[in-house]
């Protein structure tokens, strides 16, 4: 099984109010260097076999502040950058929200194609395609942190749980949140969403346990326990 930690970048100037998209030179902020340095701390536990980044600076300094201390190379990947916004980048959501696409990306977005951009259906299979294929490169084993960008993060736990795109507004991720997804040779399960707060105790790799046990483990050899399953505690 493998578990992809995926991350929103912490908080810029940019952030809220302008759709900074691929702005150059968008930095965290002293707020947002604070929420990466925490994250980095709550994180620490946990083993990372790999940490990889949105070539954008404020997911580089956000990535970066939780491989601080460790033996891990922060690695790029092009496509968990930002959707490409065309347009639109730059410009204030307040404006933006006035725009007939605006009501195409949040009720349609499957449909939606930024003038001058991407499509956010490309933006959903270049993202998707990079953590299926880190996940071969990694192992089923692995345990690694993607950072990213809101929509990309959104699209991403769309398409695990067999949502269509159509579906993703339904879902949040807050600047330096944590999503966790479970990869198992049957499908995809998600352990945490939009999560900004507590410890990561959980998300370390379980030791193996018989069939005989009535401990917790399901004992059907099943990746899906019926009836939810008797949880970690």
């Amino acid at each position: 099984m493998t578990t992809v930690l995926l991350v929103r970048h912490g908080l810029t100037a940019m952030t809220g109010p302008v759709l900074a998209g691929w702005t150059p030179g968008v930095h965290l902020n002293e707020r947002g260097r604070e929420q990466a340095e925490a994250l980095g701390r709550r994180l620490a536990p946990l083993e990372l076999d790999a940490i990889v980044s949105s070539p954008l600076e404020r997911c580089q300094e956000t990535a970066g502040a939780v491989a601080q201390g460790r033996a891990v190379p922060v690695q790029t990947d092009d496509r968990f950058g930002e959707c490409g916004y065309g347009d639109w980048t730059g410009r204030p959501l307040k404006e933006l929200a006035k725009e007939p696409l605006w009501k195409v990306v949040q009720a349609h977005p499957s449909a939606a194609v930024f003038p001058g951009g991407e499509a956010l259906a490309d933006t959903q299979s270049r993202a998707v395609r990079a953590v299926r294929e880190w996940n071969e490169r990694l192992g089923e084993k692995a345990t690694y942190l993607v950072c990213s960008h809101g929509d990309v993060i959104k699209a991403i736990v769309a398409d695990a749980l067999g949502l269509h795109l159509d579906q993703f507004q339904r879902i949040t991720a807050d600047p330096v949140s944590l999503t966790v997804i479970r990869y198992t040779s049957l499908r995809p399960f998600l352990l945490r969403s939009n999560d900004v707060g507590g410890d990561v105790a959980d998300l370390m790799p379980r030791e193996e346990v018989a069939e005989e046990s009535d401990g917790g483990e399901n004992p059907t050899g099943s990746d899906a326990a019926v009836g939810g399953g008797p949880g970690t505690t």
